[in-house]
């Protein structure tokens, strides 16, 4: 059971930001501080990419581990209250993500994944850093940069 009214629980999910989050705002800031410049949401690129870097052909998106099920992370609870909804929701989400990447690799950008975990992980936020600009630098197609909040098998 809910502890809040419909009308409330919708307020309430209708004001989660989807774009300049934190997470993105540290990022972008971080990034920025490398040198590296770039464009934010780029309309006419499939999935309206966080980070756009052109020179590079490179985007990038920061996931949150909820709506985006980052898989095996703390952070990727599913709600028990109207679970039906929440796990076709989720899976969609899920789905359209693959089908964005795909997209994007068809037009030739290469794509980053930077989970919110990543970036909550204070400890170990500038070697992920690192890592995110050596791969742009490089010729990698893929990076996804995960965190210790993950439960490895």
């Amino acid at each position: 059971m809910d502890l809040v009214d419909k009308q409330t629980r919708s307020r309430m999910m209708s004001n989660i930001k989807d774009k300049n989050t934190k997470p993105e705002i540290t990022i972008r800031s971080l990034i920025h501080n490398l040198g590296f410049r770039f464009r934010l949401h780029d309309k006419y690129l499939p999935g309206k990419p966080d980070i756009v870097l052109k020179k590079y052909k490179v985007v990038i998106f920061i996931h949150g581990c909820y709506w985006h099920r980052h898989e095996n992370c703390k952070l990727a609870s599913t709600p028990k209250q109207n679970a039906e909804f929440w796990q076709n929701k989720f899976e969609d989400n899920v789905r359209r993500d693959g089908e964005v990447y795909f997209q994007l690799k068809t037009l030739g950008w290469r794509t980053a994944v930077i989970w919110e975990c990543s970036i909550r992980d204070k400890q170990n936020l500038p070697d992920s850093i690192d890592l995110l600009a050596s791969w742009i630098k490089s010729d990698s197609e893929y990076l996804e940069i995960p965190s210790r909040l993950v439960e490895l098998d």
